[in-house]
Formats: structure tokens, C-alpha cells, sequence
């Protein structure tokens, strides 16, 4: 049957389909007409349906119907950059890019840019057309903050999905472009740092802080006594543990590295992530040599 295979293929696009792929199965305006007022379909976004019922709150879907609105179009922007995990950032609107030419406008929900160098680009994920990250990374430059960018750049080296090389080439190839100088900002800070051993965000940023005030840089999570350590000091025998991160959940497995580590001779600290951002004076603290630590253990 036809609502069969609408439902089939809105399933493997989190629910959305736009009219020309309505129109491509056979199902014209007045058979559409008549699903949406019957509650069958459910307008989401100029030229985009949905299967009742909607979800709420489905960011998957929302992105999905937004590239669907018009062909050619991908997400981009900060969209594209929650979209792979780099930030978690509430915006209003999600913002696609799709060849052209003239300002942003918007549309309902949606944000459109239009570039008339797309060509190379735009890749995939999750079955959505997204742009690359370099070309994501110089698009929110400029317009978002500059510890936003800064995460942006941090997280997305830590997950994989770019490397400072590939960055350092897209500052080449956009040079000229608005963002450019604040995305070669934000490289620089990263360079010389080992972001590829980081299992968070905020070891790499205890690394800057621990660069930024000339502090001996420690080994990134290596094996001490058999046991991986965040931050190590093999000179001094000093493990700085950073917890409430994601490979911090299990207390008791902490506990028992603790104790490997301090039978071994090593001091261990502790630091809670959250002050590594906003207290960054702890972490320091944490990992000063510890004979010229106050009440050093």
C-alpha cells in the first residue's frame, strides 16, 4: 500500500518527508491534502511531513526535515556541530546551508545560508547531509563565543571526527573568509598538545591550563602500574585523577586504581571536572610538585 510505503520511508529519515518524495511514490497534493487533515500527516516544515504522531523535542527529526526542505540542502552552522556532539548548544533556530547566493532568511524554524562553494563540503551523518567539519568550524566562527569555538575545536579533535592537520588546511583553503583568523586562533591553541589521547574535554583543557602557566605537561592517560591514570608525573611519582567525567562513573573501580597506584609509591589527587573549568586554580594546586605543595601528602 502507498501509506506503507511512506511510513517505510519516513522511518529511515526519524519520521520526515518532504512532498517530492511524496510526489515520487504516487501520492499527490490532494491525496496529501487529505492525510494531513485527516491527522494521517503532519506538517513540520515548508515542503516537509511527518507520520503522526510527531515526537517532541526529536532534534533528529527537526534536523532531518530541515535538509529535506528543499534539495541541495544541508545542516550546518551550530546545528551541524551539536548534531556530531562538539557543543551542547540551545538555538532557536536550525541552521541549513544550500547552494545560492544572498543573505540568511528564515523559514519557520529554520535558518537557510546559501554558498555558492558547497562542492566538497557536505558529507553524511546518520543518513542527514551535514557539512564537513572544517567547514562547519569556519561557518560558526565569528558567531559564537570564543570559549565556544574554542570547545568546538577542542571536542572535535577529541572524537575523531577532524585533526589539527585537516584544520590547519582548511584555514588555507577558506582564507579570506569571515571566522578564518578566530578559527586559527582557536588551532593554535590546541597545537603541540596530545587532544588524540584525550578521553574529555576537560583533560585537554586541564592540559591548556597546565601550558598556559608553563607547568611540566603531564603523560595523558598512561598506564601506571598497570592502571590508566589521567595525568601523570612519572618525575614526581604524581597522579592527578580528574572525576565526573563519562570514564569516572564506577567509584568503587576508582577506589581500587587508587590503591594500586598508591602502593606503588605514586600520590594521588583528585580534581572534579567541573573545577577544572571554572576553578582552574585547583588543578593547579593538584599538580604542583608535591615537596613544594602545602599539606602535600
Amino acid at each position: 500500500m502507498l501509506d506503507d510505503r511512506v511510513a517505510q520511508l519516513a522511518g529511515e529519515q526519524f519520521n520526515r518527508i518532504s512532498r517530492l518524495q511524496l510526489e515520487a511514490l504516487g501520492m499527490g497534493p490532494s491525496a496529501v491534502k487529505h492525510r494531513v487533515a485527516s491527522g494521517r500527516l503532519v506538517i513540520v516544515e515548508h515542503g516537509v511531513l511527518a507520520v503522526a504522531p510527531v515526537l517532541e523535542h526529536d532534534r533528529w527529526g527537526c534536523w532531518m526535515g530541515a535538509t529535506l526542505t528543499q534539495k541541495g540542502s544541508a545542516l550546518s552552522h551550530v546545528a551541524a556541530t551539536v548534531a556530531r556532539g562538539a557543543l551542547s548548544y540551545e538555538d532557536p533556530l536550525i541552521a541549513i546551508t544550500r547552494p545560492g547566493d544572498g543573505g540568511p532568511r528564515r523559514y519557520g524554524g529554520v535558518l537557510v545560508h546559501h554558498s555558492a562553494l558547497l562542492d566538497g563540503d557536505v558529507t553524511e551523518l546518520e543518513g542527514i547531509p551535514i557539512t564537513t567539519v572544517p567547514r562547519t568550524l569556519v561557518d560558526i566562527a565569528g558567531r559564537v563565543s570564543d570559549p565556544a569555538l574554542a570547545r568546538a575545536v577542542r571536542e572535535s579533535v577529541r572524537l575523531g571526527d577532524v585533526t589539527l592537520h585537516e584544520l590547519g588546511d582548511a584555514l588555507g583553503r577558506y582564507r579570506g573568509r569571515r571566522g578564518v583568523r578566530a578559527l586559527g586562533d582557536a588551532v593554535a591553541r590546541y597545537s603541540g598538545l596530545p587532544v588524540h589521547r584525550a578521553k574529555s574535554g576537560a583533560e585537554i583543557r586541564a592540559l591548556e591550563v597546565l601550558r598556559d602557566v608553563s607547568r611540566p605537561m603531564p603523560r595523558l592517560n598512561a598506564r601506571v602500574a598497570g592502571e590508566e591514570a589521567d595525568l601523570s608525573w612519572p618525575a614526581w611519582h604524581l597522579i592527578v585523577e580528574i572525576d565526573g567525567d563519562p570514564f569516572h562513573q564506577d567509584v568503587g573501580e576508582d577506589a581500587r586504581k587508587e590503591r594500586e597506584w598508591r602502593e606503588a609509591g605514586w600520590i594521588v589527587r583528585r580534581v572534579p571536572s567541573d573545577d577544572v573549568y571554572e576553578r582552574p586554580f585547583k588543578l593547579l594546586e593538584a599538580a604542583a610538585e608535591p615537596n613544594v605543595r602545602k599539606g602535600s601528602p
